[in-house]
């Protein structure tokens, strides 16, 4: 949606209508329609003061009676027991559908021995102008409705205002602002960039204290890192631009990647252990075989992660209910990236164990 604000509403629905015509030729615009700002009728009656003042009426005399007979006014109020009703007076429907009979609306003079047509103390004429206002930032505005299909919202924005620039002329005074879904993803952008670092961060710092060794808390954070491979795989697969949603997706597989990851490490350490627990120093064949154990000791576990969360997730990918349109991107990132962290927990991770055991075991640093 585009915001466009100004001081005349006639040149706000103008420039509405320009951008309307532009968006309509860029790709991945469904449908755009701008407001109409011009589109009310509305009854004008300005009073004639001098002759009022005539029949001795005053302004409030005949706006009383313009109120009662055209607007309705609450007299009193019925009670029915236990119930109240108020009730309004006001002419009937075939007394006050068009300015002619308005025109002959009687107005009671001072005397309250005469009545005047309505016509002969105002003027009544049907005008056209705006149904409604709007107001922001003290000015007035309109919008741009616009409906994107097979894009991204921040790709489509960037060409749709590229766009805008080059062939539409917003005059001084007047200023346009993208808003809708694109200004709530911009704010989500902008918050990503803050608590994105300061996850990986506090991830990565856990991790050290937990093993005491940099290099190891490194292997499972990278290692990790290809645990979401899968994730973007079936996310184009099924056609889903990056959102909220899916970054929400995303950090979820990270969390159980890192979890699993941790896991695995600590069997595998706790299995090279259990080789050295004589204080003898490792061979190359104790660092296989503290390796395959310690997998196998997880193997069970992490199938039965996994087996979980593809049973709780996958029903979502056919749901079509209230909140689906949410619930899908969410889900897709988790199901793609449980299958590539089962591949990293059990045979990236071990692999790359087995090579830093060795090259500690070269250097004699293998304690």
């Amino acid at each position: 949606m585009i915001k466009v604000s100004g001081t005349d509403l006639k040149a706000i629905q103008d420039l509405g209508e320009n951008i309307e015509m532009v968006l309509k030729d860029v790709k991945g615009t469904r449908s755009v329609y701008a407001e109409r700002v011009s589109g009310g009728y509305f009854v004008d009656i300005k009073l004639k003061r001098e002759e009022a003042a005539r029949y001795g009426l005053t302004v409030g005399d005949i706006q009383d009676v313009i109120q009662t007979a055209i607007g309705g006014m609450a007299v009193t109020t019925t009670v029915e027991g236990r119930e109240r009703y108020p009730v309004n007076i006001r002419y009937q429907r075939e007394l006050r559908n068009d300015v002619d009979r308005l025109r002959r609306i009687l107005v009671p003079t001072m005397s309250g021995m005469q009545q005047i047509p309505l016509a002969q103390v105002a003027d009544i004429s049907l005008t056209s102008g705006p149904a409604m206002i709007r107001d922001e930032d003290g000015l007035l505005s309109g919008y741009v409705y616009i409906d994107v299909t097979g894009r991204d919202i921040g790709g489509y924005v960037d060409d749709a205002r590229k766009a805008v620039m080059e062939k539409v002329k917003v005059p001084p005074g007047y200023a346009l602002s993208w808003s809708g879904q694109y200004e709530f993803q911009v704010r989500a952008k902008e918050r990503m960039k803050i608590v994105l670092p300061v996850v990986f961060l506090t991830i990565f710092i856990v991790l050290y204290m937990t093993f005491g060794s940099f290099a190891e808390a490194l292997i499972v954070i990278v290692a990790t890192a290809y645990a979401m491979s899968g994730g973007l795989v079936l996310q184009y697969w099924l056609g889903y631009n990056f959102s909220v949603a899916v970054w929400v997706g995303y950090i979820t597989v990270y969390g159980v990647a890192v979890m699993t990851g941790v896991m695995m490490m600590v069997f595998l350490n706790d299995a090279l252990k259990e080789k050295m627990k004589d204080g003898r120093q490792p061979t190359m064949q104790d660092i296989y075989d503290a390796t395959i154990e310690g997998s196998v000791m997880r193997l069970r576990p992490k199938l039965m992660t996994v087996a979980t969360t593809m049973i709780g997730l996958i029903p979502i990918m056919w749901s079509s209910g209230v909140g689906a349109d949410v619930m899908k991107p969410i889900a897709a990132p988790i199901i793609g990236g449980m299958v590539t962290s089962t591949i990293q927990v059990l045979i990236i991770t071990p692999v790359i164990f087995i090579m830093m055991k060795e090259r500690a075991l070269r250097k004699g640093k293998l304690k």
